[in-house]
């Protein structure tokens, strides 16, 4: 069968990397796809990215399956245009991607079925936005309603911080958001005390299966200081999720999601990503929805999918998941972005990579924002590479990772020194 990989991050790199590795996969095609993609003879890259376009190469080359990586693809209707050709596709409906494009349908769906979130209010006016920062005080959290590449959440510990991101969603668009129909909007919640993590799950409309849990750092800095980034590194599983946090992300946030989408008319197939607070009790409450793998989640996590995951997405597109039991690594996966000089506002392009080790059993590295030369691999994007280790522990896990860091350069290299850190300390 051929397979085609829909984006150029490090999701579809390793989503791609995986499914090349199904015996059934005659070739993984990868659109547009990135240096990475470029260098591996198991992929080929396709540049195209106009989503009609797409659908005529799909029919055009009988590809048996498509699996779309980034949100832009699905809040352009991706999906529904696959579906209108009869191709097999594995993603939510453009309706049922609101989930992850919008802000205010997400919080205003979980306030509807009573899925345990943060307080919330909705606006498009600057001024009455200010003046309810204002009466609810500091520390809240800023979000962009439209999409934003991972970077439109601000978490203003001050006053004066909340104010200037609504003034950069609201009237400058700094964090370079797609807004969505009526224009630019901004969500404003209470601030969630606890552990965030990843949870994860596929969904084929009305069976669900869980990914193996993760915890991604999204602040540039160690000790998660510094500015909202795509992620910087995950690692998984999440210690945090427990067993008994497991069963209620299910039953209290997940399957409450899926029957309420499916009772609104709007059945949800695809990846299902819940960003999870987790209270001092273990009490989970959703931060936010992804319709879609997250990235950097997704490169431990396919580092430790041991079962063939392009049987598990056809049974994910027949309806039949229920069938699924997913077999995984007992191993720790972690993974350490590198960022070019300059991310997250303005990042720097076109500097030379070298020192990329040859991909072994236990450490990849799985490229985002690079593309292939005659002359060399070069940067062209924020988050460049998601050096990825297998290990025994977190510890041995990210020691082999930072060691493989050390070894990769080039100019402005940026990076965390503590993924997984707080792992580490339990």
């Amino acid at each position: 069968m051929k397979v085609l990989v829909l984006g150029n991050g490090g999701r579809e790199h390793a989503l791609a990397w995986k499914l090349a590795q199904a015996a059934r996969v005659s070739q993984v095609l990868v659109a547009p796809g990135n240096g990475g993609t470029a260098r591996d003879p198991r992929l080929k890259n396709v540049p195209i990215t106009d989503v009609k376009e797409l659908a005529d190469y799909a029919v055009e080359n009988k590809i048996a399956l498509t699996v779309v990586g980034p949100e832009a693809y699905l809040a352009a209707g991706v999906v529904d245009e696959f579906r209108a050709r009869g191709l097999r596709i594995f993603g939510p409906s453009k309706a049922a991607a609101q989930l992850e494009s919008s802000k205010a349908f997400a919080k205003d769906f979980m306030k509807r079925h009573g899925i345990p979130t943060a307080d919330y209010e909705t606006f498009d006016d600057a001024a009455a936005a200010h003046a309810y920062v204002d009466k609810q005080g500091a520390p809240i959290v800023i979000k962009a309603d439209g999409l934003a590449a991972g970077k439109g959440v601000v978490v203003a510990m001050t006053l004066a911080e909340a104010h200037e991101a609504i003034d950069w969603i609201l009237a400058d668009n700094k964090l370079g958001v797609v807004h969505n129909a009526g224009g630019a909007r901004v969500v404003i919640e209470q601030f969630l005390q606890g552990e965030e993590a990843s949870f994860i799950v596929l969904c084929d409309g009305k069976n669900v299966v869980s990914l193996a849990t993760s915890q991604d750092h999204k602040r540039l800095k160690d000790g998660d200081e510094g500015p909202n980034t795509g992620g910087m590194g995950a690692y998984s599983p999440a210690p945090v999720v427990t067993p008994n946090v497991h069963a209620k992300a299910m039953h209290e946030i997940i399957m409450p999601t899926i029957q309420g989408m499916a009772r609104d008319g709007i059945p949800f197939t695809g990846f299902l990503y819940a960003g999870l607070m987790i209270d001092a009790q273990g009490q989970p409450r959703t931060v936010e929805f992804n319709t879609r793998m997250g990235d950097p989640e997704t490169q431990p996590i396919m580092m430790r999918l041991k079962s063939d995951l392009l049987d598990v997405l056809l049974h994910a597109t027949d309806g039949t998941l229920d069938q699924v039991e997913l077999q995984w690594d007992r191993r720790v996966a972690l993974g350490v972005v590198l960022a070019a000089e300059g991310y997250p506002l303005q990042p720097r392009k076109g500097d030379a990579i070298s020192g990329l080790p040859v991909d072994a059993e236990d450490v990849m590295v799985f490229h985002a924002g690079t593309s292939k030369t005659e002359a060399a691999l070069q940067t062209s994007g924020g988050r460049v590479l998601c050096v990825t280790a297998l290990g025994e522990s977190v510890r041995t896990a990210q020691q082999l990772a930072y060691d493989t860091v050390v070894k990769i350069q080039f100019d402005g290299k940026q990076y965390r020194q503590d993924i997984g850190h707080r792992a580490v300390k339990r």
